[in-house]
């Protein structure tokens, strides 16, 4: 049974709205997926991150740790060494996006399909013609 399948009243159209809008609130922007998939490896040093995501800079990256150790995604740990290393690992808690992740990673790859599929038809339909 799909999404629209389903009877829907307002009182469950709005829990649901609501329950979106939470994961979109925290996991909001373009780096948040991208970072917590970068970690899926195992534990990484700042720079290590940033190599990893390409064009973030420094400040964003900081940022969006920040929030994901708010949102209990990622721990920051400190080892007292010389100099001092600091590592970003994912929690445990982490692990209830998997089944988020795969699925959009699913949808997304589906998607860029279809549109590659659909410019080669409109490619074929603009040489037949000319």
């Amino acid at each position: 049974m799909t999404f629209k399948d389903k009877n829907h009243d307002l009182e469950s159209c709005n829990a649901s709205l609501n329950a979106v809008k939470d994961a979109l609130y925290v996991l909001n922007g373009k780096w948040k997926l991208p970072l917590i998939i970068s970690l899926q490896n195992g534990p990484k040093r700042f720079n290590e991150i940033q190599k990893s995501l390409g064009e973030i800079t420094p400040k964003i990256l900081s940022k969006e740790l920040k929030e994901l150790e708010l949102n209990e995604f990622v721990v920051r740990k400190v080892f007292s060494t010389t100099p001092v290393t600091v590592t970003y690992e994912l929690t445990p808690y982490s692990s209830s996006l998997d089944k988020v992740i795969d699925e959009l990673r699913d949808w997304g790859l589906q998607h860029r399909e279809r549109l590659v599929a659909n410019r080669k038809k409109d490619t074929v339909l603009v040489l037949e013609k000319a």
